[in-house]
């Protein structure tokens, strides 16, 4: 399967008075056309910032550094600032995590979705107009007609998370990149969103990266996981293998802290993981985990540790070996 997307030791340093913020650091994974790829992990992380760095829409002043950005094999390092406009929106699209922040406030929903294919194809406003009612009611809005006339704060959290996917397709794009785009809904819309963008993605077979903190969501909808620890990714693979056996000790913590059907008890206390995600500024070696690692060592604050493949699309970030890992999580 050929990939859509390529993206191979990607950095992001934000330059700040206290030193160098590494955002983003050295960070490889591909999508490929009708695959969604999901980027996990706690907040601040470095999810957001990688996708960012993708459409190149990063703060002012943030260094972009990468040894292979290709899509649709095209060299996103070497692309302008126009010849990004016509890509984003056009060919890649983002869904971002609170659409009442993304939407206007000053202009309709029709304003809106019309003014992203008026702006990347030839087209008259009417054939604009008619593929926005169509996306509309694509993405499950009744009355696709009259809500083109409302304005963002009309219209509920759910809906406003359909527009913004019905906005992100009105030019067809290729790669669908999903930040957080069930975070602010209660649990039920949660569900119809997610189902919503399964469909439109295998309709449109499309190319998806979702971007979330909740392995619930993960394990419905993606194919593959890469899990994302202060900047790094600390362990990649197919979703049901590293469900079924998570190799890094950050990988484990994190599904220990979710309930498991049939196996956790009603009140039963469910895992945790101590400590917090350090900042990543200045000078850094070693593991980023180690402070909050029950199996960390002295060697994991001396020596800088490389993302070890162990099969296709399978590899984790720890200076600990399969058995050694294997030996320490059975007798837990």
């Amino acid at each position: 399967m050929s990939a859509l997307l390529e993206v191979k030791s990607l950095n992001v340093d934000l330059p700040l008075p206290a030193g160098s913020l590494h955002a983003v650091r050295d960070v490889s994974f591909s999508v490929a056309k009708g695959e969604t790829l999901s980027l996990v992990g706690e907040s601040g992380c470095g999810k957001s910032m990688t996708a960012l760095a993708i459409m190149n829409l990063l703060p002012t002043g943030a260094i972009r550094r990468a040894e292979r950005l290709h899509f649709e094999s095209r060299n996103l390092m070497d692309a302008a600032g126009t010849d990004m406009i016509g890509i984003r929106g056009a060919r890649m699209s983002m869904i971002f995590q609170e659409p009442m922040t993304s939407l206007d406030p000053c202009y309709t929903i029709g304003n809106q979705l019309e003014e992203a294919l008026l702006e990347h194809r030839k087209v008259s406003k009417k054939e604009a107009r008619e593929r926005a009612v169509f996306l509309l009611e694509k993405v499950g809005i009744t009355g696709a007609v009259s809500r083109l006339k409302q304005y963002p704060h009309q219209l509920s959290g759910g809906l406003r998370q359909r527009v913004m996917i019905a906005m992100g397709l009105m030019c067809g794009p290729s790669l669908i990149i999903a930040d957080e785009p069930t975070t602010a809904l209660d649990v039920t819309i949660q569900a119809q969103i997610l189902e919503l963008l399964a469909a439109i993605q295998k309709e449109f077979d499309m190319g998806q990266i979702l971007i979330t903190h909740d392995l619930g969501v993960v394990s419905r909808v993606a194919d593959r996981l890469a899990v994302m620890y202060c900047g790094l990714v600390v362990e990649t693979g197919h979703t049901t293998e590293v469900f079924q056996e998570p190799i890094h000790p950050y990988t484990r913590g994190l599904m220990d802290c979710i309930p498991v059907p049939g196996k956790t008890k009603p009140g039963q206390e469910l895992g945790s993981i101590p400590g917090i995600v350090p900042t990543p500024i200045g000078d850094l070696w070693g593991c980023p985990f180690r402070n909050r690692c029950f199996l960390a060592h002295d060697t994991c604050s001396t020596k800088n540790i490389d993302l070890v493949e162990i099969a296709p699309g399978r590899s984790y970030r720890c200076v600990l070996g399969l058995k050694q890992l294997a030996a320490a999580y059975g007798r837990m």
